[in-house]
């Protein structure tokens, strides 16, 4: 009896565990795999303001450089270099004995010529008196009266010969042509110089405002301009952002103050010129800087998250788009510029597509997905 408990028993163990394992093997023939689950983010147009940001260095907005008009020993020089210097300033005196000599002669001169035009004046009308009395001759009344002429013509060259010889008086000291911040000086007291000569005595440049030259390809341009013909973008007057050498926004906006008409045939670009403000002098010139420029406003932009971009060895651009029945489609692209930590779309993608943004090595096209919250985007999915 005790054997057939025995195997009793072990018939019963073994049809449980054959129960437990035709159970298991059900269980995995009819079980699936779930669907991955991605992110993605609903796109919405929206206005946006498109930068372009170029590289420049900074150009004094008026630059004058010092140069003495007339020959002479410098006397003494008159400003403290790297000072603020206004608009006619003495800047040298050089010596003027000569000069003022000159000018004193000249002086003289006219003093003379006027003291001659006045005797000439008193013989003039005491013949003309004369002459209608019929007391003197026709030929002594010419004589007179182009007599006083001659001395009146003698006076007016005294005169001119005293102008010059004080401009050339007034050229000894030599004063600034504008206002603004001067450099070193290039001669000291006792130096020799000499009327227009090459070397500068000395540069003043304005720099309470100050131009920035930025280069632009001519290529660009003409994609801009072909943007605002077509509508594309909004045309706007858009503030220039100065960028400093160690990238922080310089606190003065700029505008842009003219465009050259000329491309450079050895670069293909042209010279785009901008205007700032510079009251601290915080830029000076020579600076390199770059410059974020508005080119326009685009109203119906569509971003999506560069992270959500994929480019293939060729640099053809696509993302993964989730359809209304929750499958996966791969769509190519075409992208812009980028505009924060998105590109800007200008086709393949339309208003209301879902971008896969995460999860993007779970999935391929054709397979179906479960919908979850995107981490960042233009609009958000909540879960399906």
């Amino acid at each position: 009896m005790k054997g057939i408990y025995v195997v009793s028993a072990l018939a019963g163990c073994l049809g449980i565990m054959l129960g437990g394992c035709a159970k298991s093997a059900q269980a995995q023939g009819s079980g699936q795999r779930p669907a991955p689950v991605v992110s993605v983010v609903k796109m919405v147009p929206e206005e946006v303001t498109l930068t372009r940001e170029l590289p420049g260095r900074t150009v004094p907005y008026l630059v004058a450089e010092v140069r003495p008009r007339v020959n002479g020993i410098v006397e003494e020089r008159l400003f403290e270099e790297g000072s603020h210097v206004e608009a006619g300033q003495p800047l040298y005196q050089l010596d003027d004995a000569l000069y003022r000599a000159e000018y004193e002669r000249a002086k003289a001169a006219v003093e003379a010529s006027r003291t001659a035009v006045e005797l000439k004046r008193i013989n003039a009308e005491r013949t003309t008196q004369l002459y209608q009395s019929n007391a003197v001759s026709q030929q002594e009344f010419d004589n007179a009266t182009s007599g006083l002429r001659q001395a009146e013509a003698e006076l007016a060259v005294a005169e001119a010969t005293l102008a010059s010889a004080k401009v050339t008086l007034d050229y000894s000291l030599i004063a600034s042509p504008i206002t603004g911040q001067i450099g070193k000086s290039s001669v000291t007291k006792g130096a020799l110089v000499t009327a227009n000569q090459s070397d500068p005595l000395a540069t003043v440049q304005e720099l309470d405002t100050i131009y920035v030259d930025l280069n632009r390809s001519s290529r660009e341009l003409l994609q801009y301009r072909k943007a605002l013909s077509e509508g594309i973008y909004a045309d706007a007057e858009l503030p220039v952002t100065i960028l400093l050498e160690d990238g922080t926004p310089y606190e003065h906006k700029g505008k842009v103050a003219f465009t050259d008409v000329t491309v450079d045939p050895t670069t293909g670009s042209f010279t785009l010129r901008v205007e700032v403000p510079n009251p601290d002098q915080l830029l000076l010139p020579g600076m390199y800087v770059r410059a974020v420029i508005g080119e326009g406003v685009r109203e119906q932009a569509i971003l999506v998250p560069q992270k959500a971009v994929q480019r293939d060895p060729s640099g053809r651009t696509s993302v993964m788009v989730v359809r209304d029945n929750n499958t996966v489609e791969h769509r190519s692209i075409v992208t812009g510029q980028s505009v924060g930590n998105k590109w800007l779309v200008t086709g393949g993608l339309l208003p209301g597509d879902r971008v896969v943004v995460d999860g993007l090595q779970k999935i391929r096209p054709e397979m179906t997905v479960q919908v979850g919250t995107a981490g960042a985007g233009t609009a958000e999915e909540s879960p399906e």
